[in-house]
Parts: structure tokens; C-alpha cells; sequence
């Protein structure tokens, strides 16, 4: 496959777990190219599918790590309350994952239950739960099966952490859940739609003048598909090269193709 440019790109969305980062660690070149790519006016975001952390919170990280620049940070948790109330109204939300999850659920205006509530929950919420217990997996599992809708920000089965290892993600969670109710999950975050819709809209460019830069191809690249924009596989380890428009092995790389 030959070069393809990436000089008329004018704005690049990133993920983040495993692309720009492995947990606190920035991965090699990934600030420089995108401190250039900020330099040279094209506009940069973030997207990424962590059910643990609002936008907020993401993009102080990013400042943290010297990306002080960072500006458009999107998860899921952005828009999940938003999403119970357009589909089912006001809801009683069994909470499964992160305190950042069950207050933006409240914040949308949902009542957060317990697991001894379980049989009134009328949605189920699961997100990756670092307390995660039988009695919370079965108080889902069980608000799930006798019809609570059951929704989840990703299902993304590993979330990458620093010298190549992992914790098990939010899919792997959803997924024993989703098993034991006999139910699938709605996901509101990559591959569907609206975050990458939303990144556009604050980038201010059209989908064919974007690419999405990540390292799943079921979420990222297959999302940013969908949507008309162009896909760069960041494959440190190489890929096939027909799994995206592009595929890069370093940032190096990237910023070559980008002209920065």
C-alpha cells in the first residue's frame, strides 16, 4: 500500500488509553506531534472510552502530562445521562462502575439506586467498577433480566496501563452482566455516533477534513468509518495494512504523514 498523505487534514480526534497513553505514561513522540499539530493550526481532540472519568477531569490529566493546549475532551459520561432521558425518560438507574458515573446519571436528573434496589431499577448503568462484587454483578444481572434496559458507556474488554499490561475494561464487565440477563447492551460511546459527532462539531470541520487516530479497530476505527472519516491505525506492533486508511507505527510516523 502506498503513503498516504495527511497534509490536508485539518482536524485529528485521538483516543486516548493506549494510543496517546499507557496509563500516566505518554507514549513515545505523542506530545511533540501533538504540540505540533496545535502549533500548526489544525485542530486536535480527544475522545476516548473511559467510564471513569468525565471530560473535565480528562483534560486536566492531559494538562498534566505538559499538554496544556488540550481543549475538546470527550467520554461517554458526557452524554450517558443525557442518553437515559431522551430514550426512557426520568429513569431509577441501577449504578454499577465509578462515583463519576452514578453523578452524572444524577446530574441528569436520574434517581441512583443501590443493588438492594435492584428490583425497581427501570435502567441499569454499567460502567468499569473498581469495587466490583458478586452481589453488584448479580443485583444487575437480575435488574436486567426482569427488563430494566441495561446500558453502558463502551465495550472495550481491556483498558491498557503502562508497560504494555491491562486492566479488564468495561466490556468484560457488561459482557457477564449481558450473559447472566440474557440481554444486550446499549452503548453509548465508541463505535456509535454521537461522540464522534460532537468532536466534529467542536473541531469546527467536516468529516471527510477529519481522521480519527486510535488503537482499536473495533471502536475507533470502525466508528470514525461510519461516520465519513478518514481512520489511522496506531499499530506499534504493525498491522495489516487494510485494516484502516492509514497505518502508523510511532507518532514519528504520524507526524510525517501530517507535514508537522
Amino acid at each position: 500500500m502506498p503513503a498516504v498523505s495527511l497534509r490536508d487534514v485539518r482536524g485529528f480526534v485521538f483516543d486516548l488509553d493506549g494510543c496517546v497513553w499507557q496509563g500516566n505514561t505518554l507514549n513515545p513522540g505523542a506530545g511533540e506531534t501533538l504540540a505540533a499539530l496545535h502549533a500548526a493550526g489544525r485542530g486536535v481532540a480527544f475522545l476516548t472510552n473511559n467510564s471513569r472519568v468525565t471530560g473535565a477531569g480528562t483534560r486536566d490529566k492531559l494538562h498534566r502530562l505538559g499538554l496544556t493546549f488540550a481543549e475538546h475532551v470527550l467520554t461517554p459520561l458526557e452524554i450517558l445521562g443525557t442518553v437515559i432521558a431522551e430514550r426512557f425518560g426520568r429513569s431509577r438507574v441501577l449504578v454499577m462502575g465509578a462515583p463519576e458515573l452514578a453523578e452524572v446519571v444524577a446530574a441528569a436528573g436520574h434517581d441512583v439506586l443501590e443493588a438492594k434496589d435492584f428490583r425497581s431499577a427501570t435502567v441499569v448503568a454499567v460502567g468499569n467498577d473498581f469495587d466490583l462484587s458478586y452481589e453488584r454483578l448479580a443485583a444487575a444481572s437480575r435488574a436486567a433480566a426482569r427488563g430494566a434496559p441495561l446500558i453502558t458507556p463502551n465495550l472495550d474488554p481491556r483498558l491498557p496501563i503502562e508497560d504494555g499490561d491491562f486492566m479488564p475494561g468495561c466490556g468484560a464487565i457488561v459482557a457477564a452482566v449481558a450473559a447472566a440477563a440474557g440481554v444486550r447492551p446499549i452503548v453509548v460511546g465508541k463505535p456509535e455516533r454521537p461522540l464522534f459527532d460532537i468532536a466534529l462539531r467542536r473541531l469546527g470541520v467536516a468529516p471527510s477534513a477529519a481522521a480519527m487516530v486510535g488503537d482499536s479497530l473495533e471502536s475507533d476505527i470502525a466508528g470514525a468509518r461510519a461516520v465519513g472519516m478518514r481512520t489511522v491505525y496506531y499499530a506499534p506492533a504493525g498491522a495489516p495494512p487494510s485494516v484502516a486508511d492509514v497505518v502508523v507505527r510511532s507518532f514519528a510516523e504520524l507526524a510525517a504523514l501530517a507535514g508537522v
